[in-house]
């Protein structure tokens, strides 16, 4: 395995690498600039840096607390294989940005903020996207190189994955892992039945699985390893897909409530998870579907409603994977359970 091209599985992050913030008051900005400052200073961000990146998050933080109805960021590390990356998401649920180009430019401001401007925000990341919609809201991200990292390492991958526990709780019970390995994308989510810490364990076993597993591998020969691992826990809802764009197919077993999707243009075809509980009482039959050049496959946990439209979503096919997770968790979520959605792309970005 290239380790230029497929450095290692990826996961959610750890409840201590992963914090979200509600920023609906001015005084939030603050507390998100004292949330990224700790997890860039352990990563090794310091001076000018550090600086930069404080400054992304105070001003992407100022900008919802001034311009948005329920804004959130997610701020957490993420790591692949030995290497890290910093990232702030910004989620909102309106007014949505009339003129995006204009909103890049540095200096614009409608409202007296410090006028930054997204632009300035996307110069002082190494990675950045962003996906609005009027009166729907706005999405964001921004992705800092972790310091003294391999520059050859890319700071791309075609997969995304987001988490979000429960209100009340600070694990969550739902994770997934995913890799690039020999020209497919290798990606599992689990849900683990409940939320809280038990159901945290269940996932994070499932997790240690997938990184014990060594690709290529069959998604039914996955899930059932994973189905035995489960035993000595409270169990969960899984799915396991490979997603071979040059073989236009997609390998996928599912058991439990977790749904998968293969997005194509304006539509979507469902994959089919059997009933049943990993690590209790499941059934693992593997499925084989077509998969459309330049379409996702997309996971996710009962957190999220079924009754999501991708038609309803202009612009957002072919984007950034994690513009397309950060958008169907806060479009499709629900605030009574833990959430959960893993993208997985096709189509070429420029």
């Amino acid at each position: 395995m290239d380790p230029l091209t497929s450095a290692g599985w990826t996961a959610s992050p750890a409840a201590d690498e992963s914090r979200w913030f509600a920023v609906e008051e001015p005084s939030a900005p603050a507390g998100v600039r004292r949330g990224i400052t700790a997890f860039a200073e352990r990563l090794g961000f310091a001076g000018e840096r550090l600086g930069q990146v404080q400054l992304a998050a105070t001003e992407a933080a100022t900008n919802l607390a001034k311009h948005a109805v329920r804004g959130e960021i997610l701020v957490r590390v993420v790591r692949d294989g030995n290497a890290a990356s910093l990232e702030i998401v910004c989620i909102d649920h309106g007014p949505g940005i009339a003129d995006v180009p204009r909103s890049r430019l540095g200096g614009y401001s409608t409202t007296g903020t410090l006028g930054l401007g997204l632009g300035s925000i996307e110069r002082l990341a190494d990675r950045s996207g962003l996906h609005s919609l009027p009166r729907a809201g706005t999405t964001l991200y921004a992705r800092f190189r972790q310091p003294g990292a391999d520059p050859r390492l890319p700071l791309d991958r075609p997969y995304a994955g987001l988490t979000r526990p429960i209100d009340g709780e600070r694990e969550c019970g739902d994770a997934y892992a995913v890799i690039a390995a020999g020209g497919a994308v290798y990606a599992m989510l689990c849900d683990g039945l409940g939320h809280g810490p038990l159901a945290a364990r269940a996932a994070q076993e499932a997790v240690q699985v997938m990184r014990e597993t060594r690709p290529p591998a069959r998604p039914a020969d996955v899930l059932g390893r994973i189905h035995e691992r489960l035993h000595a826990t409270r169990g969960g809802a899984v799915a396991v897909a490979a997603v071979s764009p040059e073989d236009g197919r997609v390998r996928y077993a599912g058991v439990g409530n977790v749904s998968g999707w293969i997005v194509h243009r304006d539509a979507r075809t469902g994959m089919i998870s059997i009933p049943g509980i990993a690590g209790s009482h499941a059934r693992v039959r593997e499925q084989v579907y077509d998969l459309p050049p330049g379409a996702a496959v997309v996971l996710h946990s009962d957190g999220l409603t079924d009754r999501w439209d991708p038609a309803a979503r202009p612009g957002l096919s072919g984007r950034d994977p994690l513009l397309i997770a950060a958008t169907l968790l806060r479009d499709a979520g629900s605030r009574h359970d833990d959430r959960s959605v893993l993208a997985v792309t096709t189509a070429e970005r420029g």
